[in-house]
C-alpha cells in the first residue's frame, strides 16, 4: 500500500483509541478491552491508557506485536459498474462505498467527482480534501478521456462543433473538446476528452448535436488511466508512481 507521501502535511497528535478506531482495530470500547488486555503498545511501552496523546508518523504503535501502518490519507481507483450512484450513502441505491472493500472503509473516503449511475468506468475515491478540491476545481482544467457509443452518425462537423464549444441546453458554452471519431455509422463509437465536469455533460454534449449516449465509460482522468485488469465493480489503492503522478500533476 502506498504511504502518505505528501510532506507538507504532517499528522496531528490524537487520542490513541480513536486512532486505531479509524484505522479499523475497532471501537473505542473494542481499543480498551485491547488495552486491559496489555496488547497495545507505543515506542516500546505497553499503554494503560486509552485517551493518551500519541503522533502516528513519529511514534511506533504494535498491536498484538505488530506494527501499526498509520496514514492520514488513502487514494482509491475504482472500475465503477452500472447501476450504482456516486455517492457516500444512500437510502435507497447502492453506492459506490457499499461496494468498497471493509479495509478501506474506516478512511470515509468519498468520491472525487461523479459518474451518472449508468456510467462506468474510472473513479477516484480518496479522504484528502485538498487533492479533490484541486481535481474537481474549474480552474485546473484536468482532462478527462470518456469512451462512448452514439445513436447517431457523428461527423467531422460535430468533431468542429465540439473543438469550438457547444451550446448546452442551459444556454452554457462548453470548454472546447477534442472529438476523436473511431467508428461512424447508424450508430458510432468515439473518444472524447473534456476539460470540465459539468452535470451529464458529455450526454448533453452530443444531445447539443442532435445524438444521444447509449454508453458512456470513463478511461482516465488527468495522469490516472483505467486499466484492463480493473474489472468493473472492483478497486484499489494507487500506486506510488499512479500518486505522484497526481500530485505531480496537480503542483500539490
Amino acid at each position: 500500500m502506498p504511504p502518505d507521501s505528501r510532506g507538507d502535511r504532517v499528522a496531528e497528535t490524537q487520542r490513541l483509541d480513536k486512532l486505531l478506531g479509524n484505522l479499523g482495530y475497532g471501537t473505542r470500547k473494542e481499543v480498551k478491552k485491547l488495552i486491559k488486555d496489555k496488547a497495545i503498545e507505543v515506542d516500546g511501552k505497553r499503554v494503560d491508557d486509552p485517551g493518551m496523546h500519541v503522533d502516528p508518523a513519529k511514534q511506533g504503535i504494535e498491536v498484538f506485536g505488530e506494527k501499526v501502518n498509520y496514514r492520514k490519507y488513502i487514494y482509491i481507483i475504482m472500475n465503477k459498474p452500472q447501476g450504482v450512484i456516486s455517492a457516500t450513502e444512500d437510502t435507497r441505491e447502492e453506492t459506490v462505498i457499499d461496494i468498497l472493500p471493509e479495509e478501506y472503509l474506516p478512511f470515509s473516503p468519498a468520491p472525487v467527482g461523479r459518474l451518472d449511475k449508468d456510467t462506468v468506468g474510472l473513479l477516484l475515491l480518496t479522504n484528502d480534501g485538498q487533492l479533490a478540491h484541486m481535481l474537481l476545481s474549474p480552474k485546473k482544467h484536468v482532462p478527462k478521456v470518456y469512451y462512448a457509443r452514439i445513436a447517431g452518425k457523428v461527423t467531422q462537423n460535430d468533431v468542429e462543433a465540439f473543438k469550438e464549444g457547444v451550446i448546452l441546453d442551459d444556454g452554457y458554452k462548453t470548454l472546447p473538446a477534442k472529438l476523436e471519431i473511431i467508428e461512424s455509422d447508424v450508430n458510432s463509437i468515439i473518444e472524447v476528452e473534456i476539460y470540465e465536469g459539468k452535470y451529464h455533460q458529455v450526454k448533453r454534449m452530443f444531445e447539443a448535436v442532435g445524438k444521444k449516449v447509449t454508453f458512456l465509460m470513463r478511461k482516465s482522468m488527468g495522469p490516472l488511466k483505467l486499466s484492463e485488469d480493473l474489472k468493473p465493480g472492483q478497486s484499489r489503492e494507487l500506486t506510488n508512481e499512479e500518486l505522484n503522478a497526481l500530485l505531480e500533476k496537480d503542483n500539490i
